[in-house]
């Protein structure tokens, strides 16, 4: 799916789409390839002049952070956090998001519709009067280092209310719920990383030949990736050490649940033996007595407080 955008004051407004006569290569704009078919992919090609290779770049889903230039084009591959649902294996996700500085014109490509390109579709990014390549670039790669830090404070979240769940829980399935969040961050950590050593080779080489408040801006941007990268880091060293502890009280629980059901068989197969034996068809000492039932009934009752006393003597309860 192909779009072209165009930005007017500060808002980002969707103009046409590309397909339309109104979308000319010329005009200074906003080109977003989500999942392009071949055809689009052709159009970016023939009429935007991108090179192959950037393209096959930016759908490979293996495709490390990195940039490149050729031909008067800049490619910048970034690794954006992508949610997969609730009801994913895994709940986050990282894939290659693609940023292509043409001579008039920056197109994004990547596989996954995801949070990060709707924020610049509904401009919640600062925009000039006119569409301003290298500023629309810093931006995104900010938004993309900002998004890894709003899904870390979600992940901390989703992580503090199973702590309380697992503090009653006897089941795996909290515990198993931690080993998919620990699977994200380790995916976080990996594209963190990589992001942080590409935009430190952007800034050393220059590459997009920033300003002095450009080069601001990408500074900020790198520390809010290293900021992201560490942050993963305590959530996962945190995670580590919870789940084994986690995985413990989970044990402990359910030795008490066995502890508890053992001491209830105990106190009712006690009384059971017991009124089975002057249950029996025998001839039993005070059998025609009309005290027999209440006192068998006593018996029970004394040797079932007895037995609790010494459960609690021992602190078995």
């Amino acid at each position: 799916m192909l779009h072209r955008y165009q930005t007017t004051g500060t808002q980002m407004l969707r103009l046409t789409a590309l397909t339309d006569a109104d979308a000319s290569p010329s005009n200074t704009s906003w080109i977003d390839a989500i999942k392009p078919s071949e055809p689009e992919l052709e159009i970016l090609r023939l009429e935007y002049g991108v090179p192959t290779e950037f393209l096959t770049y930016a759908l490979d889903p293996d495709e490390h952070p990195r940039f490149e230039q050729s031909d008067g084009f800049t490619l910048i591959v970034v690794q954006a956090a992508h949610w997969l649902g609730e009801g994913a294996g895994v709940p986050y996700d990282t894939v290659p998001l693609a940023i292509i500085l043409a001579p008039n014109n920056v197109i994004t490509v990547c596989e996954h519709r995801h949070t990060v390109m709707s924020d610049l579709r509904f401009g919640r990014l600062p925009a000039a009067d006119s569409l301003e390549r290298t500023d629309f670039t810093l931006h995104l790669l900010l938004r993309v280092a900002q998004r890894y830090l709003q899904n870390l404070r979600s992940i901390n979240r989703t992580v503090e209310a199973l702590e309380n769940h697992l503090e009653s829980s006897t089941q795996n399935r909290e515990l198993l719920q931690l080993m998919r969040i620990e699977k994200s961050l380790v995916y976080f950590r990996t594209a963190l990383r990589a992001n942080a050593t590409m935009l430190e080779r952007i800034r050393r080489n220059n590459i997009l030949a920033l300003n002095e408040s450009q080069a601001d801006l990408l500074e900020d941007i790198h520390t809010e990736m290293i900021q992201a990268l560490e942050m993963t880091d305590v959530e996962l060293n945190i995670l580590s050490t919870m789940m084994g502890a986690f995985a413990s009280i989970i044990s402990n629980n359910l030795n008490v649940v066995v502890r508890v059901l053992t001491v209830a068989t105990i106190l009712v197969a006690v009384p059971t033996w017991i009124t089975g034996v002057f249950g029996m068809n025998v001839s039993i000492p005070g059998m025609n007595s009309p005290w027999a039932f209440p006192l068998v009934l006593i018996l029970c009752l004394v040797v079932v407080w007895w037995l609790l006393a010494q459960f609690r003597k021992r602190r078995w309860l």
